[in-house]
């Protein structure tokens, strides 16, 4: 009720966007073709209203939805934004399922939706490297093989006379590298292939801070990391998952936040889209003490996105 009090309509939606990005007063604006601070009017026609304000001096016209997630969009405004205050509502995250039955729209319009506010707005915006205590591992993001698939492969196995595949490495998995500040940001990215060292460290050495204090488990493709930062290890393989400050339980924490709702409301992700779920629930991570509502922060957002 309260979203519908103050955005009732799409005139209030388009209102709030010219306030945001042009005339905070709501009619004075800057006017490009001026070049100064001019008053700027409604275009009203004779047979429909255009979402445009027009420079009462020149004629130059602005318009709130040009260059944004919402520009020449057949989708009323007014659901775009009902479909933002869903999102952000949510502690779990959505479906795009549900969102068609909440906004009464196709399923396609629902997704289309969905895919642009987590890949636009939801983006991982580079905000400077992590600093400090950061911790970092990564996971398999994808389920376990049916019993047909290990018979299937293990047929093929003994016609090849190789010995019977076993472990994690058997399903084609796509790999999900994570870093976290302890009480701070944390950024996840899709891994190209498999787990390999390289582009882990790598990762590690773009967006991490050369003085930081990073925490991993014993996997050898972190092996090297102390030749820039202060690197500590945890060996999990003997059961050992805290002592004293060395852990990586709060980026395994992330992680369980995002398996969860992934299995929980979308059952299974595809490698293709992996990239914009994983942005999803790292821009909740990231806002979960902002003190603006996270509502609010992705409207102002989509006012500047494209």
């Amino acid at each position: 009720m309260e979203f519908m009090r103050e955005f009732p309509d799409d005139a209030a939606c388009l209102d709030y966007l010219w306030r945001e990005r042009y005339a905070p007063d709501g009619e004075h604006a800057y006017c490009p073709r001026c070049a100064k601070v001019r008053s700027f009017k409604r275009y009203e026609g004779k047979t429909r209203t255009r979402q445009v304000w027009t420079c009462t001096s020149c004629s130059f016209q602005l318009s709130p939805t040009a260059g944004t997630i919402f520009h020449k969009s057949s989708t009323s405004l007014h659901l775009w934004f009902y479909a933002m205050w869903i999102i952000t509502s949510t502690r779990c995250g959505v479906s795009a399922k549900q969102l068609e039955r909440e906004l009464g729209v196709t399923y396609k319009t629902a997704w289309r939706m969905f895919n642009l506010i987590r890949n636009s707005l939801m983006a991982q915006d580079y905000q400077g490297p992590l600093s400090g205590e950061v911790e970092a591992d990564e996971t398999w993001v994808g389920g376990k093989l049916r019993e047909g698939e290990k018979r299937r492969l293990a047929a093929e196995a003994r016609a090849q006379g190789k010995p019977r595949p076993s472990g994690q490495y058997v399903k084609d998995r796509p790999c999900v590298f994570a870093m976290v500040e302890r009480g701070g940001r944390v950024r996840a990215q899709v891994m190209p292939g498999k787990r390999y060292g390289y582009p882990l460290r790598h990762a590690l050495r773009t967006f991490v801070l050369p003085d930081s204090i990073v925490y991993t488990d014993e996997f050898g493709g972190y092996t090297g990391l102390g030749q820039r930062f202060t690197h500590h290890r945890i060996n999990h393989s003997e059961r050992i998952y805290v002592s004293g400050d060395v852990h990586t339980q709060t980026i395994e924490g992330f992680f369980g936040l995002f398996k969860n709702g992934v299995r929980g409301v979308y059952h299974s992700v595809s490698r293709k889209w992996l990239q914009g779920y994983l942005n999803e629930y790292a821009w909740r991570y990231n806002h979960r003490a902002d003190p603006v509502a996270q509502f609010r922060r992705l409207l102002k957002r989509a006012a500047f996105t494209s």
